[in-house]
């Protein structure tokens, strides 16, 4: 049984487009900001690129409140809001490379997208 023969010239081209689609997703995620505010408006946090903590706003009021495990959860919840909007907006920036049927809720949107490319790429698919 004989192989298909493999054209290197277009393998080669398909994986420099995808080393530099890659390298324009690189500079998008790193331009990601996203803030989200606590329910009571005290408490402000500010994600970037892949959900780092880039800022954290504590309103001066919360120091009235004497429950630090109240306090606590309310900032971690607020950050985890923060990192879901960036990981919307990184859905959203792989979402060309995704399969058409990719859900947020179902889809690491730090690699997903690349295997996709990938798998496409070993299948030969163009």
């Amino acid at each position: 049984m004989r192989r298909p023969m493999i054209d290197a010239a277009a393998r080669k081209a398909g994986y420099e487009k995808l080393r530099d689609d890659l390298l324009e997703i690189r500079t998008r995620i790193a331009d990601i900001e996203a803030t989200a505010d606590s329910p009571d408006g005290l408490i402000s946090a500010t994600v970037v690129g892949r959900g780092e903590l880039a800022e954290l706003y504590l309103d001066p009021r919360i120091y009235r409140a004497t429950d630090s495990k109240a306090l606590a959860e309310s900032i971690v919840d607020t950050i985890k809001d923060a990192v879901a909007r960036s990981r919307e907006d990184l859905f959203e920036i792989t979402r060309e490379y995704l399969p058409p049927n990719a859900k947020l809720a179902n889809t690491d949107v730090h690699t997903d997208a690349f295997i996709h490319q990938l798998d496409k790429k070993i299948e030969g698919e163009q």
